[in-house]
């Protein structure tokens, strides 16, 4: 069975995402394997809110070069995730 903490793996910390989060809208890292029901359960079970939609994005690797070595950042899955009006995450409250 997979656990939420599995599902999300940490919350993305940007000047957009911290716009957003106003109007109830949270963005985290998830694994590339989850769904959005997955993503939906764990975020409820995480942070004890109700979830209205799930938006989802691969995010594509990008190549980067340092000097003479070439490389690529890996690829991840995005998750921006609607609260039902009136709710809000508290572990973000406290960043400023």
């Amino acid at each position: 069975m997979i656990m939420p903490q599995d599902i999300v793996i940490r919350p993305i910390v940007s000047e957009k995402s911290y716009d957003r989060m106003g109007e109830g809208i949270y963005q985290f890292r998830v694994a590339k394997s989850a769904n959005k029901t997955q993503i939906k359960d764990a975020v409820e079970a995480l942070f004890k809110v109700s979830v209205t939609k799930v938006n989802t994005i691969n995010v594509v690797r990008k190549p980067k070069r340092r000097g003479v070595f070439h490389g690529y950042t890996p690829t991840w899955k995005k998750a921006i995730v609607t609260l039902k009006e009136g709710d809000s995450i508290t572990f973000f409250e406290g960043i400023s």
